[in-house]
């Protein structure tokens, strides 16, 4: 469900943006890919509840950390921009591929002043977005669903569906094959 947001950027919300740009330019992003742990714990500092083993990319472009949450062993890969104006949630051991946009804000074009409006983003356990999607705000991707590259979501997936296109659709149920011994 969208939320109007009838004052988004309170002077506290720009002002902890305003540091966190700073220490995303100076500490984040130049830090060597391998060190997820920095990233981690740059990230708690300002608020992201970071689960261990979570790979958060030198260049992933998190808007308000405080909104993030990165489950065990989760993934935001590189160039991806989280628009985190709202929750964003990865569950445990969830992929997000390559220049993907998390876009958590857009606006009421029903009303002349167009305000803000909000809803969070779940991706479920397991999941794996693939590179250069976007997924729209409100969204819940199910556990151990696959998001083809370049698709665009705007609603909901269910758990164990591989979904692709703009919009996306359902491309077919996923099912794990037996590994051959």
């Amino acid at each position: 469900m969208m939320r109007h947001q009838s004052a988004p950027q309170t002077f506290l919300n720009r002002a902890g943006r305003a540091l966190w740009a700073v220490v995303w330019r100076l500490a984040y992003r130049p830090s060597p890919r391998v060190l997820h742990g920095w990233r981690r714990f740059l990230l708690r500092m300002f608020g992201a509840s970071i689960g261990a083993g979570a790979c958060p990319y030198p260049s992933a472009r998190i808007w308000a950390p405080w909104n993030l949450t990165m489950g065990e062993g989760s993934c935001l890969a590189d160039y991806v921009n989280c628009y985190s104006v709202d929750r964003v949630t990865l569950e445990s051991h969830t992929t997000v591929s390559q220049y993907t946009f998390l876009c958590t804000a857009s606006h009421d074009y029903t009303i002349s002043e167009m305000p803000l409006v909000t809803a969070p983003i779940r991706i479920g356990r397991g999941a794996w977005v693939a590179a250069d999607v976007f997924i729209g705000p409100g969204v819940t991707i199910g556990e151990r669903a696959v998001v083809g590259a370049r698709a665009s979501v705007f609603r909901d997936v269910d758990p164990w569906t591989v979904v692709g296109g703009n919009p996306a659709r359902i491309i077919k149920k996923y099912e794990l094959r037996q590994d051959e011994p």
